[in-house]
């Protein structure tokens, strides 16, 4: 799947939300003169309001406009980023991303970085499924190296193709010191935008923030 890096839609998006806050300001604008003229026709003649309180409103309502324009600006400069932004991660398509998050497996070995603690006497693997069910523990090494998750129970038996979600445990004299999310590596087939967010689409349709993305390959 070829990556989404068209500029076309948040460019449209961003002009047509600068077009409805200008009317809406231009609208609002037009209704506060009529509400200071009213105020003025009909404000009583012998205790008329001073000036100075007619020219601190226009300078409180004119504040409020130019900070509405500032943010419709700056809302388009953000858009304008991210497009550039997923522009140069069109090149992460068909590489390899590490993200400490659950992994897709279809028949072929997951990639994981344990990284246990490193005073550590020993450390275990916890394979959960994708209702959040243990299902596995495996005792890996108190190292940093990769290990591979072949997807087959104690039995035998190969896992059904899903996501799976793993965590390190590392004890010491058997009591729990800690758990963490290991590094995983997972193929990217899309990179688009969900909620103004970079976000990158791996094998098995996962979406995560691109932002959890450490390292490629």
């Amino acid at each position: 799947m070829e990556p989404i890096s068209s500029t076309s839609t948040p460019t449209t998006a961003a002009t047509q939300a600068s077009t409805t806050s200008d009317s809406i300001i231009t609208s609002d604008f037009e209704t506060f003169l009529v509400m200071l003229t009213a105020q003025m026709e009909n404000q009583d003649p012998l205790n008329p309001l001073d000036s100075q309180d007619f020219a601190t409103q226009l300078a409180t309502f004119s504040g409020v406009e130019q900070q509405v324009k500032t943010n419709d600006l700056l809302g388009a400069l953000n858009s304008q980023l991210l497009v550039s932004s997923i522009g140069d991660m069109a090149s992460w398509v068909g590489m390899q991303a590490r993200m400490a998050a659950p992994a897709y497996f279809g028949g072929t070995p997951i990639e994981i970085v344990a990284n246990p603690v490193s005073f550590a006497q020993r450390a275990e693997l916890v394979v959960s499924d994708e209702q959040g069910n243990e299902i596995q523990r495996i005792n890996v090494p108190v190292s940093d190296d990769p290990i591979l998750w072949a997807g087959v129970s104690d039995d035998g038996q190969p896992y059904d193709e899903g996501t799976y979600s793993f965590s390190v445990e590392s004890y010491s004299n058997d009591a729990l010191i800690d758990t963490h999310t290991p590094d995983t590596f997972a193929n990217v087939v899309e990179i688009r935008t969900v909620d103004n967010t970079a976000v990158v689409v791996t094998e098995g349709g996962a979406i995560r923030p691109a932002s959890l993305v450490t390292g490629l390959r």
